[in-house]
């Protein structure tokens, strides 16, 4: 006889509002969490505010979220940011809306949700969560039919067993691994026959070919267009507004963006370009006049002094490598071609982007099950009945700015309906 009704995988936020919803309707549930604490990643999320949604409407928060963000509609249609703030809101932690319309904690600590929900669960009779509990493998009855096999529950380290006829993955994905999401569900959901696109971390800094000096390193651009195009020159991103060099490479918000779009082709071999324009609010006919006008009004000053005029000091000694225009030339020596050489440095600073960093620095996991083998309504495997998947594990990631966590705990709350 099954221990439970509901055996649920992991205690991020799919897994846990998943393990309340059940609850709440009379499921008696089980949540296994491999680490001491469940949670743990969701209280380091927005920065350890907890960003958990975007008040923007269905039509203008799906194009933030990829490969295929139809699949959200159903669930997202059951449980959208309205029911997230209201269903936080109940649970007794007060949420404010800041620019963006992105949602946070009035308290500002991500810790009061998960405390929240923890609380919440615990205080019913019909949910457990046991900590320290890895699943090892999920135990199905084989059949000479495929599709008549049976999930009877679910085998954890050690040799344990919690059997239940449904049970839900929201391990998570391979991001932030010490808070417990090193891929386990990926390998019980391939056990049950699931196709699983390479997961590879995404919102992650950038790395460059170019040697970025120490002088650079820590230097903040506001109001800069940064886009990424590939080998042939196809555009794949572009944004406006603040970035960062770091010692080896390019992070901040528009480059923490970009690489949502450039992970998965630098996967594939590719080498990608980033061109930064350091203007963009003056067009380059226009940047070209006043550039002459500079250079006419200060014919007498040094190029390298001069360079102030146009760029930040911590960028000067960079932009003299590049230009190869000698520092000690006089404004009035500034060939035609030479200036047209520091326009298009303004215009277009480029750099190598050969990589990013790992899973260790990295916001969310890029790839998953696909989503092709899951129902849309109720996050239930088409290969395995019985089987629920849940959060980031599914082949969907999304922008920052809250979106992630709307569709963990949309997914996990149409998961717990269904179960």
């Amino acid at each position: 006889m099954p221990n439970s009704d509901v055996i649920i995988v992991g205690g991020g936020p799919a897994g846990l509002t998943a393990a309340l919803v059940a609850a709440r309707r009379g499921r008696r549930v089980v949540l296994l969490e491999r680490m001491q604490q469940p949670g743990l990643k969701l209280r380091l999320t927005g920065k350890g505010r907890c960003n958990l949604t975007n008040m923007a409407p269905m039509a203008e928060f799906l194009p933030h979220i990829g490969p295929d963000a139809r699949f959200m509609r159903n669930a997202f249609g059951q449980f959208f940011n309205k029911e997230l703030v209201k269903f936080i809101e109940e649970l007794g932690v007060p949420l404010t809306e800041e620019r963006g319309g992105r949602i946070f904690p009035e308290s500002g600590k991500s810790v009061d949700v998960f405390l929240a929900l923890v609380k919440a669960i615990e205080a019913l009779p019909s949910a457990e969560i046991r900590r320290n509990s890895r699943v090892e493998l999920l135990l199905i009855d084989a059949a000479e039919n495929a599709d008549a096999r049976q999930l009877r529950g679910v085998a954890l380290q050690g040799g344990a067993r919690v059997m239940a006829d449904r049970v839900l993955l929201a391990t998570g994905g391979i991001t932030y691994p010490s808070t417990g999401s090193t891929g386990d569900g990926y390998r019980l959901a391939a056990q049950a026959g699931h196709h699983v696109i390479e997961p590879v971390p995404a919102l992650t800094p950038l790395t460059c070919r170019e040697p970025i000096p120490p002088a650079m390193t820590g230097l903040v651009l506001r109001n800069v267009t940064l886009s990424i195009s590939n080998a042939s020159g196809k555009k794949l991103f572009e944004h406006f507004g603040e970035m960062t060099f770091t010692d080896d490479g390019i992070a901040g918000p528009i480059a923490i963006a970009a690489s949502r779009h450039a992970v998965r082709p630098l996967h594939s071999g590719e080498t990608l370009k980033a061109h930064i324009d350091l203007k963009p609010a003056i067009p380059a006919d226009e940047l070209d006049r006043r550039l002459i006008r500079d250079l006419n009004s200060n014919g007498t000053r040094l190029f390298h002094d001069a360079l102030r005029l146009w760029l930040p000091a911590e960028l000067t000694d960079f932009a003299l490598q590049r230009l190869k225009i000698a520092k000690f030339k006089r404004l009035h020596q500034i060939t035609g071609e030479e200036r047209r050489k520091l326009l298009m440095f303004l215009k277009n600073a480029e750099f190598t982007i050969t990589g990013h960093h790992d899973e260790n620095e990295s916001i969310i996991t890029q790839g998953g099950v696909d989503t092709r083998e899951v129902n849309p309504k109720s996050m239930e495997s088409k290969l395995l009945e019985g089987l629920y998947i849940a959060g980031e594990l599914l082949n969907l990631d999304a922008d920052t700015g809250g979106f992630n966590l709307q569709i963990a705990f949309s997914t996990g709350y149409a998961a717990g309906m269904a179960v």
